[in-house]
């Protein structure tokens, strides 16, 4: 019998806020722990919470981009369970007026096809700490520090079949929040990461089988593994005749497996009410307007229009846009220079190239349109050759972004020589050092030809003009044979 894995996703990301959700507290990564934590994050008798209003326009700018209906009037909820990282033992959440919902977008599927991925909700809480467990088990250590700080949960609907779809989805969540700037989504720092509800029934059944979710699972490699070995599990369980228990597992990425924590926990056995020390907010028509007046092109409707306003490649335009800060580098360059091409061979083949090489956070990048185009420029004029401007460009990505683009050409000896008589007598040079490739030349064998034109653009540092040096070279090959 054929099966088909059924999966829903409940994916919370981490604001981009300065501030926790509830207090002035940081929100910053890291840290001494407890450090980053008061008496109103670690919930102590007598505090009251202060609803930060930044949170609310995160939340509002997701649900938009993701075609969610906003709601209006919502409050915040009590989530009552026993959670040693909260020493409040309950969460604040939202259950009964969630922020967004009935939300939807396209992801690719596994056929190459789109497929809609609907959105149930969308609802704001609190992060708890983190527990920080001895190596011989015996001792566990709290750090308060995440206490607090706010989330965007994500509920999709049991819409997924497998991790490819998973991933897709995922790839494409992190792409629209970092495009709003209300997340860095980084899977690795915790500030985005899955549960997975996962069941399998057979090929053709419309009746959900028993679920199971997978808690807090932060790399997409490690979901793509997750999903295969939990299918498999209860594949094997069903076939041999057993029951799949409703429960709650975390995934051991290290081990390769999945193990039970407790059993699955319904709404009912949170015991949820109205956030008694929070009022009911209401957002206003104005309020949303703004908020959707905020949201950019994202990277792969950006995508789209660069392929047929200057004729990128899919493959082209899909790395270009992939950060918001880039794609506007490119860009604006394009549109002060005028030069796509000599921007998209620079952006490409130099800038990351650059990025890959060094580990620099593309975010990071401060390089300059104004510079950037400037150098296209003086590529394209022949005032740098490709090969010296390599150079300036790795000077240019390594400075704070203030860059004098000629002194440094001057202060270096780069700029592109024009001076024939050297370039002839170091062409005949290289002919005379080099008699083998030389004759085999004569004999016809015209391949060599690429070793000459290598030599001298070696020997003149790269700083001749190849066409000069080709027409020279040939010339003096053509006419010497």
């Amino acid at each position: 019998m054929k099966y088909e894995t059924v999966i829903g996703l409940e994916v919370h990301v981490e604001l981009a806020a300065k501030s926790k959700l509830f207090c002035s507290c940081t929100t910053k990564f890291g840290g001494e722990p407890n450090t980053h934590c008061c008496p109103v994050c670690t919930g102590m008798p007598g505090t009251l919470p202060v609803f930060n209003r930044k949170v609310l326009e995160y939340a509002v700018k997701a649900g938009l981009a993701l075609n969610c209906d906003i709601t209006r009037d919502f409050r915040f909820d009590r989530k009552n369970y026993f959670y040693p990282d909260l020493p409040k033992a309950y969460q604040v959440s939202q259950l009964y007026a969630p922020v967004a919902v009935n939300g939807h977008t396209e992801i690719k599927g596994a056929d190459g096809n789109a497929k809609v991925i609907h959105i149930h909700e969308m609802h704001m809480e609190e992060d708890a700490g983190k527990i920080i467990h001895s190596p011989d088990g015996k001792t566990a250590f709290l750090d308060y520090n995440r206490c607090g700080v706010p989330l965007l949960e994500i509920v999709t609907e049991p819409d997924f079949r497998n991790a490819e779809e998973v991933n897709a989805f995922l790839y494409r969540l992190r792409s629209v929040f970092k495009y709003l700037g209300i997340s860095d989504c980084r899977m690795e720092e915790g500030s985005m990461r899955a549960d997975v509800n996962l069941s399998v029934r057979p090929e053709g059944c419309e009746e959900l089988g028993t679920r199971t979710e997978m808690k807090n699972i932060n790399s997409f490699r490690a979901i793509e593994r997750a999903i295969a070995y939990e299918s498999a599990r209860q594949i094997k369980i069903v076939e041999n005749g057993g029951r799949i228990l409703q429960e709650t597992l975390r995934w051991d990425n290290v081990a390769g497996y999945s193990f039970s924590m407790r059993s699955k926990e319904e709404a009912k056995d949170y015991r949820y009410f109205p956030e008694p020390d929070l009022p009911a907010f209401h957002l206003t028509r104005e309020e949303i307007r703004l908020c959707r007046a905020a949201i950019p092109e994202f990277a792969d409707e950006k995508a789209e229009r660069l392929m047929q306003e200057i004729s990128l490649s899919a493959d082209d335009a899909r790395v270009i846009t992939e950060y918001r800060n880039l794609a506007e580098l490119f860009e604006d360059t394009v549109k002060l220079c005028n030069a796509p091409g000599e921007v998209r061979f620079w952006f490409t083949g130099g800038l990351l190239s650059y990025i890959n090489e060094t580990g620099t956070d593309p975010e990071d990048i401060t390089l300059l349109p104004e510079n950037f185009a400037k150098f296209a420029g003086l590529v394209l004029n022949k005032t740098l050759t490709r090969e010296s401007g390599k150079k300036v460009f790795r000077a240019m990505l390594e400075s704070d972004g203030d860059f004098d683009i000629r002194g440094f050409i001057k202060e270096n000896g780069l700029e592109t020589l024009d001076d024939e008589d050297l370039i002839i007598t170091t062409v005949k040079k290289i002919i005379e050092e080099n008699p083998k490739p030389y004759d085999q030349y004569r004999n016809g064998e015209t391949k060599v030809y690429g070793f000459f034109a290598g030599k001298v653009m070696k020997e003149l540092k790269g700083r001749a003009d190849p066409s000069s040096v080709n027409r020279m070279l040939k010339n003096i090959l053509e006419n010497e044979s």
